[in-house]
């Protein structure tokens, strides 16, 4: 018999893959440099599709496990290590505290991860500047990256949630992983970080194993010259950039496991938040001198997620929900946000 889980994931990634093919075939068509009033429009869309979806939760959020009864609810609880307290007697009332759980802990992830998207952006911009790829095919790159860190985020997903389900203690190992991420971000927030091409690790590998073309032709990821087959430069930099996208995940999906730890939000919150990330590229790429405070910002909310990890235990004894996480989340953004706006960098 084939599982709710399955028939739910199954039409969603449809949906996203028809999305994409839509972005692909209608909205890529021309290669051309992105306006600000654009990349706001296309990030605004992705969001409010995001809110769809938690509505969507908080109505029908059973269906996602196939929750028809108690046994089903209790055992999806337990399963997933839920921390909510359902009535015995109201079947209704219950599933209406679980859908309500359901969708915050999504939105919260998918925040979460909207967050730490930006330093992930600030590093994608970075590669393209240091490989000398023109603003215009920026576009195409970032299509075919998410394309590849939806794949590489699915696996990291389920197999963060195996580890997790099969070592209550990684959870630790996780939250420390963090805490040191946060502090070394907020020590070297200030440092210029620089890319070296012609050095960079995954360039040389990438040499060894195919013949580069030592020029740009136009779009083209590879070209077939003399009967031998080239992978061009912007190829290489949407590799470094698919890498880099490796490094981010180690950082961001452990923390959305911090919400929760059912596999299933944490995927749709990471699809969701990674879908709007070309967007939101080319919305920062505009802005990127504004947000001064930013970097602390996130320094300060990965630690933040990290002790959380380290305390849940203790956080739970005293009450505190998924709800409050996401109050701190919020206001730890908005601090930063509104810090970079009214306390503006001076020009030297």
């Amino acid at each position: 018999m084939i599982s709710s889980e399955l028939i739910f994931s199954s039409a969603f990634i449809i949906f996203i893959l028809g999305v994409l093919l839509l972005d692909l075939g209608v909205f890529t068509r021309s290669n051309h440099i992105i306006s600000f009033k654009e990349s706001m429009g296309w990030t605004f869309a992705w969001i409010i599709l995001s809110i769809i979806f938690y509505f969507f939760l908080l109505h029908f959020g059973e269906l996602l496990h196939g929750i028809k009864d108690y046994d089903t609810l209790n055992a999806i609880l337990e399963k997933h290590k839920t921390k909510i307290i359902i009535p015995d007697d109201n079947f209704d009332a219950a599933i209406q505290i679980y859908r309500k759980n359901l969708s915050l802990e999504f939105i919260t992830g998918y925040v979460i991860e909207k967050a730490l998207s930006v330093d992930n952006i600030f590093v994608m911009i970075m590669i393209f500047m240091a490989f000398g790829v023109e603003a215009e095919y920026y576009k195409k790159v970032l299509f075919w990256g998410i394309i590849g860190a939806l794949v590489m985020r699915f696996a990291f997903i389920f197999m963060f949630s195996a580890l997790i389900h099969q070592f209550d203690w990684i959870l630790y190992v996780f939250g420390i992983l963090l805490v040191l991420t946060g502090v070394k971000m907020f020590i070297t927030r200030n440092n210029e970080e620089k890319i070296d091409p012609k050095h960079h690790p995954i360039v040389q590998f990438s040499g060894k194993l195919f013949n580069v073309h030592p020029e740009f032709i136009k779009d083209r990821f590879w070209i077939r010259k003399s009967g031998k087959l080239f992978i061009t430069p912007l190829f290489i930099t949407l590799i470094v950039i698919e890498f880099s996208d490796i490094i981010f995940a180690v950082d961001s999906v452990p923390a959305i496991f911090a919400i929760t730890h059912d596999p299933f939000i944490v995927f749709f919150s990471n699809i969701f938040a990674i879908l709007g990330l070309r967007a939101l590229f080319f919305a920062i790429y505009n802005v990127m001198g504004l947000f001064r405070f930013l970097k602390i910002g996130l320094s300060v909310l990965l630690t933040f997620i990290g002790v959380k990890m380290l305390a849940h235990t203790y956080l739970e004894s005293i009450g505190f929900k998924t709800i409050h996480s996401l109050y701190v989340i919020v206001g730890i953004l908005a601090v930063s946000i509104i810090a970079s706006l009214l306390l503006p960098e001076k020009k030297q």
